[in-house]
């Protein structure tokens, strides 16, 4: 399946957001303009003054104690004058990226997830970490000298023409070599450095996804061909940068022999004038020193033409995810009640491969829901369908009489993928709701189980957690999630297996904190053990896709059906549909111990599909929580 990258922005959408960004500045980037302006200016007093020097030393005199003076007063004016305008430029930018990356960052934040899904995680994270470091590394070195140079420039073309106009003549010969070299350069670098990017962003997708999953990876024997992916992304990276290698190499060749004809003919112009009468030799020099001068600039502006092209790639990449449409509360309207309806929804991650097909569901307001099945059955993506992270492909989901897309966000899911930040607990806590009183974070963490361990901490709720802070156990960093949703308090929670990877010692704490953080609100869990579904007001069964069975526990127990069938594999008792050890190792592969210490097979995926026989849940033993098989996606 190809993957739809986020959007580039293009050149002229890029300068007008620059100029969205520069226009709040206008007084410090004029005043930066000027102070630059003055240094260049008063440098360039420096080859007349030398140019005098010369005639009053061909002229027999030797007083030139003023002119060395002169001299002396033009390089501290010219110094001091040069670093405040570079540090003024180079503030004025690191300004303008703040603002930017503060913009990448709200706009990548409220973005569909079903769209960063959709671009895949290397492309989002390649845009936030190189080139937002490729636009710093610009604005803290190329911009400060692009600008110094860019005044010397023109200044210097101006001092020239003062001397005598005649000296532009060879100057206009190197301009049309430069012209062109910058031209030839940059049709071929905006290309090359915008495909390096992309490159760049592949080559970290396919190592997010053979790392991520490398226990799945190593499950199915697969490290050969990942390694292989690896090698072909990363080749393709490489051949691109050394590429760009080569386009810089022809590039300053070219620019070498603009020097060499523009100096050539300022020297002869030079002599020519001078055998003439109609210069002196100062003058002469002074002009043959105001060419070589413009060596520096000029080559260092085109030189960092390849920084500002590189530079220029990544711009587009950022502008383009802030110009990306997130959605708004605007014209949102607020649900009636806590309620969930599904009516014929279907969804496909890939056309003509359904992973849900004609789902009708309801969850009346504050009950309780389990979600049960097999590996690959369609619970994560239904239960990401009524988050809102994807869209259904058919039907329709609808809050409390209000369609999902025009309603109020009023879901939250927590998935057993907790991250936790780096900072002091308590505002880890507050990302749920900003305005909470200590009261209020104390409480949360006390209606999950979870404040004795935080008083128990070093610094309480002020303790520094995350990287490089207090490393919480996944237990805890699960209660913290939990606590956040208590926090935040929304109408409709979703459990995405977010007590799994607790362990026994754990888990059932968890699930008792799960239990009274959705108290109050309408609860779906995707259960991974069946002890929750037990708990819940309401099992609903999917398998293939479908909803197959909904009912109580006790209900769906005596009925006999699927969910009997993964009560006694998972139970270890003859209960339900009367299963044996033999038949129970019919169900698939891996084995279980019940409390009852009767062997159990744990239903595997592969063996589930088989003709009327629908999907297994993968089952984990009672008392150790290790999994008897793996868990893939469900």
């Amino acid at each position: 399946m190809m993957r739809e990258l986020l959007a580039v922005a293009s050149g002229a959408r890029t300068r007008a957001a620059v100029g969205e960004l520069l226009h709040p500045r206008r007084g410090p980037a004029w005043t930066a303009f000027l102070v630059l302006f003055a240094g260049t200016a008063a440098g360039l007093l420096t080859a007349p003054l030398l140019g005098r020097v010369v005639d009053v030393v061909t002229g027999g005199s030797a007083d030139i104690t003023r002119l060395v003076v002169a001299l002396a007063l033009v390089a501290v004016a010219q110094g001091v004058a040069t670093a405040f305008g570079t540090s003024l430029v180079a503030r004025l930018g690191e300004g303008v990226l703040a603002d930017l990356r503060e913009r990448f960052v709200v706009h990548a934040l409220h973005l569909p997830l079903e769209r960063v899904e959709g671009a895949g995680a290397g492309d989002l994270t390649s845009r936030v970490t190189r080139d937002v470091q490729v636009i710093a590394d610009a604005v803290r070195t190329a911009l400060p000298v692009m600008a110094r140079s860019a005044l010397t420039i023109g200044l210097t073309v101006v001092g020239i023409a003062v001397l005598d106009w005649r000296f532009l003549l060879p100057v206009l010969l190197a301009l049309p070599i430069h012209v062109h070299t910058v031209r030839w350069y940059g049709g071929r670098a905006v290309r090359l450095y915008a495909a390096q990017r992309v490159a760049v962003g592949a080559q970290q997708q396919q190592l997010l996804d053979s790392i991520g999953g490398a226990a799945t990876v190593r499950a199915f024997g697969l490290a050969d061909e990942h390694v292989a992916r690896v090698r072909s992304r990363s080749g393709e990276a490489v051949d691109l940068a050394l590429r760009g290698i080569r386009l810089l190499t022809s590039f300053f060749g070219r620019l070498n022999l603009a020097e060499f004809i523009g100096l050539a003919g300022v020297l002869v112009t030079g002599f020519l004038l001078v055998g003439g009468g109609s210069v002196s030799v100062g003058t002469a020099a002074a002009a043959a020193l105001y060419f070589h001068n413009l060596f520096n600039p000029v080559n260092a502006a085109l030189a960092l033409a390849d920084d500002v092209q590189a530079a220029g790639a990544s711009l587009a990449r950022l502008v383009g995810v802030t110009d990306e449409p997130v959605p708004t509360a605007e014209g949102r309207v607020r649900p009636a009640d806590a309620s969930v309806r599904l009516t014929g929804v279907g969804h496909s991650y890939v056309d003509g491969h359904p992973a849900l097909a004609d789902v009708d569901l309801e969850l009346g307001a504050g009950e309780r829901v389990a979600l049960v099945g097999a590996s690959g059955a369609g619970k994560t993506t239904l239960a990401k369908l009524i988050a809102g992270v994807h869209r259904p492909t058919t039907g329709d989901i609808a809050l409390g009489g209000v369609e999902l897309a025009s309603a109020v966000r009023s879901v939250a899911l927590i998935t057993q993928e907790v991250h936790v930040f780096a900072g002091p607990l308590a505002d880890d806590l507050r990302l749920a709701r900003p305005d909470a009183a200590d009261e209020d974070l104390l409480a949360a963490l006390d209606r999950v189980g979870a404040l004795g361990w935080v008083r128990a901490l070093p610094s309480g709720t002020a303790t520094v957690v995350g990287e490089g802070g207090h490393r919480l156990t996944v237990a805890q960093a699960q209660q913290l999630a939990l606590a956040r949703l208590v926090l935040a308090d929304p109408p409709v929670a979703i459990l995405d297996e977010a007590t799994a990877d607790a362990g026994s010692a754990g888990a059932r704490e968890l699930e008792e904190a799960a239990a009274r953080a959705l108290d109050g609100r309408t609860g779906l869990l995707v259960a991974h053990r069946l002890t929750q579904a037990a708990t819940a007001d309401r099992v609903v069964v999917v398998e293939a896709g479908r909803v197959v069975e909904s009912g109580t526990h006790e209900r769906l127990l005596a009925a006999g059906g699927r969910y009997a069938a993964l009560w006694a594999a998972w139970s270890g008792t003859r209960a339900g549909r009367g299963l044996g050890e033999g038949e129970a190792r019919r169900l698939g592969e891996g084995e279980a111990r019940g409390p009852g210490g009767v062997k159990v097979r744990v239903p595997g995926e592969d063996e589930a599909r088989r003709p009327g026989g629908g999907e297994a849940a993968p089952l984990r033993d009672d008392r150790s929580q290790t999994p008897m098989s793996g868990r893939g996606p469900a």
